[in-house]
């Protein structure tokens, strides 16, 4: 292939190589210049062009990409059209898609010309995702080249999907004295969530105790009961070989393939089998929803890959996966200084009382001092490190309205678009050195400082209780402290609905703090609510 300037009168049937304006005639990179095109441009004086001009033995870009592309596609993957030397291939299932990467090497080492991009190894796909691009670089390639890649292509299949199959599912919990009862819940709407989004169904979830013989007859009777796949979560994580969890699978006749993967979270996650059935004893991590370990090999044993201990030690390489805040003694920034643990207040002053109408709530007096003080005194009162009031609407007025405190002003712009936006203000506003904070409602007159320093007490995210949650009445209420591990979830907030769900997704996170009255539940919205609180104030 020719490439360069040529003159117009040596450009027929040459593909422009860069995007062309001469007058009202405008060409893009990829056009063929036949006669009529280099007539006009030749009106506009232009002499030369840079294009591609194709000589014998080169198969153009398309061509090219197509014949490749036919070469990957397959039971469960498409090609698309091949358009500037490009082919997108897609699955057309959901499933697991398998990669021979030394034969992807190999492919790609020929010429740099000819390149091949796909999903990693063992990726999880959906129907219609796009898995691998074929692009051929230059506007042609020399057939020798185009032969020696589709030589490698044509050995064996370098792309296979491999689809997941309907498999019934077991789960067996166990129990110990205070496991909260919805920590099990969550872990049962956690893993029916996993086993649906991989085509299979959860049959079954039972619950027994925390011991050897227990457990050992509950997995003989799902056994008689049939499945395809038992899952069996402890109360405590497994810590050997000889622990709870695998003698039982071996009580009731199971083998132990492995036990611990090189997947983070996930590592204490154990392999068994029981009558050539897998069984798959989950880690702590598992109850929620954020990818780990188990992931990867539910979705492997739905797709019918085998999964043996071999195959769990390759997992290495890409095993670090996202981080969990909620697992006792996370990766840190910082390592902690000891002593006591620094807690700090994030007041949320900012809104715009919209259910208010034209009163802004928080500069509503109550027994003679603007709402506002109320949640601000309360944090100040329970000896916190440093109290954050973050302002918005009507910032002048309410900053005023706590003039004469301790405190310190963070200013969100972006107050309009919600309680989320406040939030991340807040925290980024803390120092480093904070260990936790209360995020505190500044509509909640009623909460005082012995509902921090109750909440406080229980706060120990090194023995898994980061988030701490009041309780009254069997509804969770306000304020909520939150660890310096969640921190960094909070920037994936958005709109008017705060942190609230992430409680839900932590559930083995959260520590439950009953309260004695109901000022963690009444917060003031409106003006009936305000009017009751002033008349219950008189």
């Amino acid at each position: 292939m020719r490439f360069g300037p040529v003159p117009i009168a040596e450009a027929e049937g040459g593909i422009l190589a860069h995007r062309l304006i001469a007058g009202d005639l405008v060409l893009d990179k990829g056009d063929r210049l036949d006669r009529a095109r280099l007539a006009r441009l030749a009106e506009q004086g232009i002499e030369k062009v840079v294009v591609a001009l194709l000589e014998p033995g080169d198969v153009g870009e398309d061509e090219a990409a197509a014949r490749l592309a036919a070469l990957l596609s397959g039971p469960g993957i498409r090609a698309d059209p091949a358009f500037t030397g490009r082919v997108n291939l897609f699955a057309t299932a959901s499933g697991v898609l398998e990669v021979d990467a030394a034969r992807v090497d190999r492919l790609n080492a020929i010429d740099e010309r000819v390149t091949l991009a796909t999903l990693p190894r063992f990726a999880a796909v959906r129907a219609e995702e796009m898995i691998a691009t074929v692009k051929i670089i230059p506007f042609a390639v020399p057939e020798t080249v185009l032969a020696e890649c589709l030589r490698v292509a044509a050995e064996a299949p370098l792309l296979r999907l491999r689809p997941y199959r309907a498999k019934g599912v077991r789960l067996v919990q166990t129990v110990l004295p205070g496991l909260a009862e919805k920590v099990l819940d969550k872990t049962v709407k956690v893993t029916e969530a996993r086993i649906r989004a991989v085509g299979g169904t959860l049959l079954s979830e039972s619950r027994c105790a925390h011991a050897i013989d227990t457990l050992a007859e509950e997995i003989r009777r799902q056994k008689r009961a049939g499945f395809d796949i038992l899952l069996v979560v402890g109360a405590s994580a497994i810590t050997d070989r000889r622990d709870v969890l695998p003698a039982a699978i071996e009580a009731a006749g199971g083998r132990i393939e492995q036990f611990g993967m090189p997947v983070d979270p996930g590592n204490l996650l154990l392999l068994a089998e029981l009558e050539g059935r897998p069984v798959v004893g989950l880690p702590g991590c598992a109850r929620s929803p954020k990818l780990n370990g188990f992931d990867w090999v539910l979705e492997r044993l739905a797709a019918d890959l085998p999964v043996r201990a071999s195959d769990l030690r390759a997992m290495g390489v890409g095993g670090l996966l996202m981080e969990i805040p909620s697992r006792p003694q996370p990766r840190a920034e910082r390592p902690r200084a000891p002593g006591p643990m620094r807690l700090a207040a994030i007041v949320l002053a900012a809104g715009r009382s919209s259910r208010m109408g034209e009163v802004n709530k928080l500069l509503a007096p109550l027994e003679g001092e603007p709402m506002v003080r109320y949640a601000v005194e309360a944090a100040l009162s329970a000896g916190l490190a440093e109290v954050v009031v973050v302002t918005g609407h009507m910032r002048e007025r309410v900053e005023a309205a706590l003039a004469d405190l301790p405190v310190r002003f963070v200013y969100n712009p972006r107050y309009a678009e919600g309680l989320s936006s406040s939030l991340k203000a807040g925290v980024s506003a803390l120092s480093r050195e904070v260990d936790g904070a209360f995020v505190i409602l500044a509509d909640m007159p009623r909460i005082r400082a012995e509902h921090l320093r109750a909440l406080a007490r229980a706060f120990d995210p090194g023995a898994g209780r980061g988030i701490v949650v009041p309780v009254h009445g069997g509804r969770h209420g306000n304020p909520v402290l939150w660890g310096r591990a969640f921190f960094a979830t909070f920037e994936a907030l958005e709109g008017d609905t705060g942190a609230r769900h992430l409680i839900d997704q932590y559930p083995e996170a959260v520590a439950e703090v009953e309260m004695p009255d109901a000022a963690v539940l009444l917060d003031v919205d409106t003006p009936q609510a305000l009017l009751a609180l002033t008349g219950e104030s008189g």
